[in-house]
């Protein structure tokens, strides 16, 4: 049976993120999962990811190697400018949960807008957009829209308000070519906030699911 371990800052996410997996790839796989949410907390607090943080980080990327997994995901955004850095140590697959939305976004158009609840997001979501559109000859304007009620909302699982800020955002949205949801726990609302501002929006779980059911057909 093959394995896939997980790497999380936000604990509604661990809870949910492995059995949505289990769903989705369509084979029996074995999951381990890993939840550090100072990863996730003290990068938002202090506005920058520390090289300490890049060492733990390291850290929870090969404790997970160790489980002798086949593949390993990180399914927080803050973390993707990371990962990149660190897959060259890795002998398995390591995914990042924004690397397929990334690809996707650029090919809407030229104006993208990020949505999120933590501002920690902003730095690593924008240089992916920009990477991607890099590489494809493109210039495109980001813009972020971040609501830290609604991420101190998620941290106390209290996701009833956290649903409810977004979505009151979701109002104000105009004139982009797609709306980029900025972290996994957001995901759940993306068809919502589509109707809403009229706006295709992506969230980072599809497309991620998508990307490990495709790794795995090739291990």
């Amino acid at each position: 049976m093959k394995s896939i371990a997980l790497i999380h800052t936000v604990k509604s996410l661990a809870i949910s993120f492995d059995q949505m997996l289990k769903d989705y790839v369509g084979e029996e796989v074995k999951v381990h999962n890993l939840w550090d949410d100072f990863l996730a907390n003290n990068p938002n607090e202090i506005g920058e990811f520390t090289i300490d943080n890049r060492n733990r980080l390291f850290n929870d990327v090969k404790t997970a190697e160790l489980t002798g997994t086949d593949m390993i995901v990180v399914t927080c955004s803050t973390l993707t400018p990371i990962v990149g850095m660190i897959r060259p140590f890795v002998k398995v697959p390591l995914i990042a949960i924004d690397d397929e939305m990334g690809r996707k976004a650029v090919t809407y158009g030229d104006r993208v807008l990020i949505l999120a609840t933590a501002g920690s997001t902003q730095g690593p979501l924008t240089d992916k957009l920009r990477e991607e559109a890099a590489k494809l000859g493109k210039m495109i304007q980001i813009d972020f829209l971040a609501n830290a009620e609604a991420f101190a909302a998620m941290k106390a699982l209290e996701m009833e308000k956290h649903d409810a800020l977004l979505l009151e955002m979701a109002k104000d949205i105009s004139g982009y070519d797609c709306v980029v949801l900025a972290q996994a726990s957001m995901a759940h609302l993306d068809k919502r906030i589509e109707e809403i501002c009229g706006i295709p929006v992506l969230s980072n779980i599809s497309f991620c699911l998508q990307q490990v059911k495709e790794t795995l057909s090739t291990l």
